[in-house]
């Protein structure tokens, strides 16, 4: 049943990237939405779905939902906790993560991430936190999600102020070989983007019940392509959002 209750702009985000989860057997999540969205799928359409989060945590079964990628309500319950090097040597090096679930608060039209500054790098509007793990995802997850807050010519733009996880296309250019695809889905509060790995752009595969093409090509700093017919997503379910609510962010630690 489609809800009637009002849908915050973080519930819809988390319900539809869950969704893109289905069938999904690893996904390494990054804190926020991401662990918002890996957390409702394994509640939902991925009941078999291994977490997996950068401070060396597999499997994770969590208590309630972690604050940040060392929180300790991660350890207790979880399949194993290796150390960074094994986790990242041999678990997402070994070609072993299905999923990287990203944030970033720039994107550009090849899946290219931004997560350091806003700006000049010497002179910087904004400096961000920077990457994390979010560069080794991109080169060895298979495929990477990207879910994003905003969408808009700030977010989406033509050119990176500064590229802080370079998709397959950026690597090949310079010579390097990664194991993943890059960016295969992106997710915003006006649609989906999506593309099919190297050597295409993004495009718009699917927009919100009353958003229009039109609208997300103005909200997108690239001309953006569409794909020959653009799908309408279905809105959250009360049953999803009655979990997303109540079972998995109850505290509102990510839900704003």
């Amino acid at each position: 049943m489609t809800s009637t209750s009002v849908t915050t702009s973080s519930e819809l985000l988390s319900v539809v990237a869950s969704r893109e989860l289905a069938g999904k057997r690893t996904v390494f999540a990054g804190i926020g939405l991401p662990t918002l969205a890996a957390s409702l799928a394994h509640l939902t359409v991925a009941p078999g779905l291994e977490i997996v989060y950068e401070s060396g945590v597999c499997g994770a079964h969590p208590s309630h939902l972690p604050e940040t990628i060392a929180d300790a309500v991660l350890i207790t319950g979880a399949e194993a906790v290796l150390s960074m090097p094994a986790l990242f040597g041999y678990v997402l090096q070994g070609g072993h993560i299905d999923v990287g679930f990203l944030g970033a608060a720039q994107i550009d039209r090849w899946g290219n991430l931004n997560s350091s500054v806003i700006g000049d790098w010497e002179n910087p509007a904004v400096r961000l936190p920077g990457p994390g793990g979010a560069m080794e995802v991109m080169a060895n997850a298979r495929e990477v999600f990207v879910v994003m807050r905003r969408h808009d010519p700030r977010s989406f733009v033509d050119t990176l102020d500064f590229c802080t996880s370079p998709g397959p296309d950026r690597a090949l250019a310079e010579g390097i070989r990664p194991l993943g695809i890059g960016v295969t889905r992106v997710i915003t509060d006006l649609g989906i983007l999506a593309r099919d790995g190297v050597g295409e752009p993004l495009r718009l595969v699917a927009t919100h019940p009353g958003v229009t093409v039109e609208q997300v090509r103005t909200a997108t700093g690239w001309e953006l392509e569409t794909a020959a017919e653009i799908a309408v997503i279905a809105p959250p379910t009360e049953a999803e959002l009655d979990r997303l609510r109540h079972e998995v962010d109850p505290g509102r630690v990510y839900l704003r």
